[in-house]
C-alpha cells in the first residue's frame, strides 16, 4: 500500500509496466543475439553476391542493395555487443535489446518486400555478365600493353596503374559508379575529390573513369590528365589548363597571354564541357591555383590529403580491397593467374595476403617479388611481414620508399608524432589519451597542438580516427576518441625508426609480439641505449625473462603484453629520465603486476596509464610519485589500491593534476583523502557500475575544473559539498540512470559552463528557477525531453543559456560514427 501511495499515478504506473516488459525481455537478449547472427550470416554472402557480381544495376537497387548489406553488418557488429555485455550492465542491454529488435524488423520488412522477387531473378544474369567482364578486362589489357603508351598533354600514368585495374576493376565498380554520378548528375559539384591511402588504387580510379565511355561521351572527349606532384610548376600547369579550356593549346608559361582571375573567368562558360583530372595533388594552396571557376569546366582531384569542402565539393574515399580480391591481386603478381596454383602452399599465401591488409600497390609489389621463388623465401619472406621489416630491395624501393612521399611532406615535429604510432601493436585501437599524454611529454607541447598535429595526421590519410558519438565536444574525454592505422604505414614508421645502430636509435621498438626479448637487444647491452621511447610487446614476463639495459635518455616506457602475471621490467630503475609510462595488458582478465617496487624510483614520472591490471596497494613509501600529474586506470581491479585506511593521495601525488578511472567494476566509494589532493583540475570516474558514493567533503576541491561521472547507475545522490566546487566548468552525469535529483547547492556553481545529464531517467524536476537563476556563466544544458522545458524556462534570467535535447541513438547509423 505505501508503495503505491508513493508511486500514484498514470505515468508511474506506466512507466513500471514498461520496465516490467524491458526485464523480461532482456532475459533473453543472448539467445536472440545468436538467433540473429545465424540469420544475417546467411543473408549477407546472397546480398554480396548480388552487389558485387558485375552488373551495373540501377542506381536505386545499388543504393537499396548498399543501405541493406550495411544494415546486416551493422546487425553483427550490435549482436557481438549484445554476447560480450555483462548482465550486470542493465541500461545497456536494455538500449541493446530494443535495437535488435528494431533491426529484425527492418530485415523482415525487406526480405518480405517487391525487391525478393526482382533480385533473385536477376541471378543467373549476374553471373553471366561477370565472367564476360573479366574476359572483356583481359582482352583490353593485352590491347593496352601492346599499343604506345601515353604523353605530353595526356598525362603521366602512375606506376600504381599498370596492374591494378586487372582485378580492381570489379573491386572499384562502386567507386567509379560514385564519382561518375558526381561528374556527370550533379551540376551543383564542380571539384570532386577521389581521396585514399598511398597505393591505395586511386589513380587507377581516375583512369577507369577518363576512359568510361559514358564519361568521355558527356565531356565530348574533352578530358586532360594532368599529374601535379609535390614540387609542381605551377605557371605551366596553369597555362596547359587554361589552354585546354579555351581550346588554344599554343598558351605557354612563357607566353604574354592573360589568364583571367575571380569572376572574369566566368564569362568562359559558353564552351563545351571540360574535365581536368588533376593526379598526385600535396597542397591546398597548389590546388586553389588550378581551379578555374568556368561553369562548364568540372576538375577531379586525386589526393592523399583531404581539403575543405569549398574548395573540393565531394569526396569519394577509396576502400581497400576485400579479401577475394586482395587474393586475386596477389596470384596475378605472384603467380600470373587469378587464382593460387596447385603446388602452392594455401596457408602461407593467405598469410602474406592478410599482412597486406587489402591495400593494392603492396599486394602488387610483394606478390612479385615472390614470383618464382623457394617455399623457403616465402616463409622468410612472412617472417620478416610481420615484424614490419621489408622482405627484398624490390619491396623496400617500390612500396616502403613510395609510401614514404606521404611522410617527408610533413613539418619536423608532425613527422615525429607518426613515427611515434609504430610503438604500439597493430590492430589495436589507440586511445587517443595516450597519444596526447605522450606528445606533450617528448615533444614539448601542449594538449591543443597535440590534437591538431592528429588532425593534420587524419587529413593526410596517416591515420584514422574512430570517435565515440560524443567526441569533439567542448570538454570532452580524449578517452573517447582512438587511432587506427593500416599495417602497411605502421610497418612504415618502424621501417624508419629502426634505421641506424640499434643503440643509437631514437625509439626501440619490438614489432610483433614475442614471447622474449629481440636477441639484437641482448647482443648490445654493453653499451647504453639512447632511446627516447622504449616499446616492449610479448606475454607472460618473469623476473628471469629481462636481461639489464640502461636508458639514459628514455622518456617514453610502453609496456604491452597478454598476461595473467608480469613482472615489471627492471630496467626501469635505469631510466632516470622517465617521464610517461605506459602498461597495457591484453589479455583477457586483469593482470597482477610484481616488482612494483621500481617506481619508487620514478621521481621525474608525470604520466602513468594502467590497463587491465590489478593495481597493487598504493602508499607513501612504496610510491612517492612526487611529480605526476595524470594518473589513468581503466580496466582495472582498484579496491585494494584505493583501501581508505591506508591511502594518503595528497602524501603520494602532492601535484596529481588529472585522475581518470574507467571502467573499473570495483569501485565502490572514493577515498577520503581524495578532496585533500588540492592541485586537483579534472576527475573522470565512467562506466565504474559499483560505484555509489562519492565523498561528502568533494566541495575542498577548489581548483577542479572538470567532473565527470558518466555511466555510474549505481550512484543516486551527489554530495550537497559540489555547490562548494567554485572553479567548476563541466559536469557530466549522462546516463547516471538512478541518479534521483540534483541537489539545491548546484545553483552555487557560479563558473559552471556545461551539464551533460542526458539519460538520467530518475531526475523528473530540477531546483527552482530562482536557484538555477544563480549559474551565470552557464552556456549549455544537453538534457532529457523530460526536464527540457524547465530548462528552458531559465533561458530568460541567463541570457546565453542554450539547452539541448540528447539524441536517442536508436538507429543503425552510430554503428557507423
Amino acid at each position: 500500500m505505501m508503495f503505491k501511495e508513493l508511486f500514484a499515478g498514470e505515468v508511474v504506473t506506466e512507466l513500471l509496466q514498461q520496465l516490467n516488459d524491458i526485464s523480461r525481455k532482456s532475459c533473453f537478449y543472448k539467445s536472440s543475439a545468436l538467433s540473429l547472427i545465424r540469420r544475417i550470416e546467411e543473408l549477407l554472402p546472397i546480398i554480396q553476391e548480388l552487389k558485387y557480381s558485375g552488373v551495373e544495376l540501377p542506381a536505386f537497387r545499388q543504393s537499396q542493395l548498399s543501405h541493406f548489406s550495411e544494415t546486416l553488418r551493422g546487425g553483427l557488429e550490435l549482436a557481438r555487443q549484445v554476447l560480450g555485455s555483462g548482465r550486470w550492465n542493465v541500461y545497456k542491454n536494455v538500449q541493446l535489446v530494443r535495437k535488435m529488435e528494431k533491426l529484425e524488423k527492418q530485415i523482415e520488412r525487406f526480405i518480405r518486400g517487391p525487391m525478393q522477387a526482382h533480385l533473385l531473378a536477376d541471378v543467373h544474369h549476374m553471373r553471366f555478365e561477370t565472367m564476360e567482364r573479366f574476359n572483356r578486362l583481359e582482352e583490353r589489357l593485352d590491347s593496352m600493353n601492346a599499343g604506345p603508351g601515353t604523353s605530353g598533354r595526356q598525362g603521366i600514368e602512375a606506376e600504381e596503374d599498370s596492374n591494378l585495374g586487372v582485378f580492381g576493376g570489379i573491386g572499384l565498380e562502386i567507386g567509379k559508379s560514385k564519382v561518375k554520378k558526381m561528374l556527370i548528375e550533379r551540376d551543383d559539384l564542380s571539384v570532386v575529390g577521389i581521396w585514399g591511402i598511398g597505393g591505395s588504387g586511386k589513380t587507377t580510379l581516375a583512369n577507369e573513369i577518363r576512359r568510361d565511355n559514358q564519361v568521355r561521351s558527356y565531356f565530348n572527349n574533352r578530358i586532360l590528365f594532368l599529374t601535379v606532384s609535390q614540387s609542381p610548376d605551377l605557371e605551366q600547369l596553369r597555362a596547359n589548363i587554361w589552354g585546354f579550356i579555351t581550346g588554344n593549346d599554343d598558351i605557354s608559361h612563357t607566353s604574354n597571354i592573360y589568364l583571367p582571375q575571380g569572376k572574369s573567368q566566368f564569362e568562359w562558360g559558353c564552351g563545351a564541357r571540360t574535365l581536368v583530372v588533376l593526379d598526385d595533388v600535396w597542397s591546398l594552396s597548389v590546388l586553389e591555383q588550378l581551379i578555374f571557376k568556368v561553369p562548364t569546366y568540372k576538375t577531379l582531384v586525386i589526393s592523399r590529403c583531404k581539403f575543405p569542402k569549398r574548395v573540393v565539393n565531394e569526396v569519394y574515399e577509396v576502400e581497400l580491397l576485400r579479401e577475394d580480391e586482395s587474393m586475386s591481386l596477389f596470384c596475378h603478381s605472384a603467380f600470373g593467374q587469378k587464382s593460387i596454383p596447385p603446388t602452392g602452399d594455401a596457408t602461407l599465401v593467405k598469410q602474406i595476403v592478410d599482412e597486406c591488409k587489402g591495400l593494392p600497390l603492396a599486394l602488387k609489389v610483394i606478390g612479385a617479388s615472390l614470383q618464382d621463388q623457394p617455399e623457403m623465401y616465402w616463409i622468410n619472406a612472412r617472417k620478416r611481414l610481420s615484424r614490419g621489416e621489408p622482405i627484398c630491395e624490390s619491396h623496400e624501393n617500390k612500396l616502403l620508399d613510395r609510401m614514404e612521399t606521404s611522410v617527408e611532406c610533413l613539418k619536423k615535429k608532425v613527422k615525429e608524432c607518426f613515427l611515434d604510432l609504430g610503438s604500439f601493436p597493430e590492430d589495436k585501437k589507440i586511445p587517443l589519451d595516450v597519444l596526447v599524454n605522450m606528445w606533450v611529454e617528448i615533444h614539448n607541447i601542449d594538449e591543443e597542438e597535440a590534437f591538431a598535429i592528429l588532425l593534420e595526421l587524419s587529413e593526410k590519410n596517416l591515420l584514422t580516427l574512430v570517435k565515440d558519438a560524443r567526441a569533439g565536444d567542448a570538454f570532452c574525454s580524449y578517452y573517447e576518441i582512438s587511432v587506427t592505422q593500416h599495417d602497411v604505414l605502421r610497418d612504415l614508421a618502424i621501417h624508419l625508426s629502426n634505421q641506424g645502430d640499434v643503440n643509437d636509435r631514437k625509439r626501440l621498438l619490438m614489432p610483433r609480439r614475442d614471447t622474449e626479448l629481440p636477441r639484437e637487444w641482448e647482443k648490445n647491452t654493453d653499451q647504453p641505449f639512447n632511446a627516447q621511447i622504449v616499446s616492449v610487446h610479448t606475454g607472460e614476463m618473469r623476473e628471469m625473462d629481462w636481461f639489464n639495459m640502461e636508458f639514459p635518455k628514455a622518456e617514453v616506457l610502453i609496456l604491452n603484453f597478454s598476461a595473467d602475471e608480469y613482472f615489471l621490467p627492471p630496467f626501469i630503475d635505469n631510466m632516470p629520465k622517465l617521464r610517461a609510462l605506459i602498461v597495457i595488458n591484453h589479455g583477457a582478465t586483469e593482470a597482477t603486476l610484481q616488482n612494483f617496487s621500481v617506481f619508487s624510483n620514478l621521481a621525474n614520472l608525470r604520466s602513468l596509464w594502467l590497463e587491465k591490471v590489478v593495481v597493487p596497494q598504493l602508499s607513501n613509501t612504496t610510491v612517492p610519485l612526487r611529480n605526476l600529474w595524470k594518473l589513468s586506470m581503466v580496466l582495472c581491479k582498484v579496491s585494494n589500491s584505493l583501501d581508505p585506511s591506508v591511502l594518503d593521495l595528497p602524501q603520494i601525488f602532492p601535484r596529481l593534476s588529472e585522475l581518470v578511472i574507467e571502467y573499473c567494476d570495483d569501485l565502490i566509494k572514493l577515498p577520503l583523502s581524495i578532496c585533500k589532493v588540492n592541485s586537483l583540475q579534472s576527475v573522470s570516474i565512467t562506466n565504474c557500475h559499483q560505484l555509489h558514493e562519492l565523498p561528502a567533503d568533494l566541495g575542498m576541491l577548489k581548483k577542479l575544473q572538470i567532473l565527470r561521472l558518466y555511466a555510474c547507475p549505481e550512484l543516486k545522490t551527489l554530495p550537497p559539498g559540489i555547490g562548494e566546487l567554485v572553479g567548476l566548468k563541466y559536469l557530466d552525469i549522462s546516463q547516471c540512470v538512478n541518479l534521483k535529483y540534483l541537489p539545491r547547492e548546484i545553483g552555487k556553481l557560479t563558473s559552471l559552463e556545461k551539464i551533460d545529464m542526458r539519460d538520467c531517467l530518475q531526475i523528473v524536476s530540477l531546483p527552482t528557477p530562482t536557484i538555477l537563476s544563480n549559474m551565470k556563466s552557464l552556456r549549455r544544458v544537453i538534457c532529457d525531453e523530460e526536464v527540457f522545458g524547465q530548462w528552458r524556462n531559465l533561458e530568460k534570467a541567463v541570457p546565453d543559456l542554450h539547452v539541448q535535447v540528447a539524441e536517442k541513438w536508436y538507429s543503425l547509423e552510430w554503428l557507423n560514427g
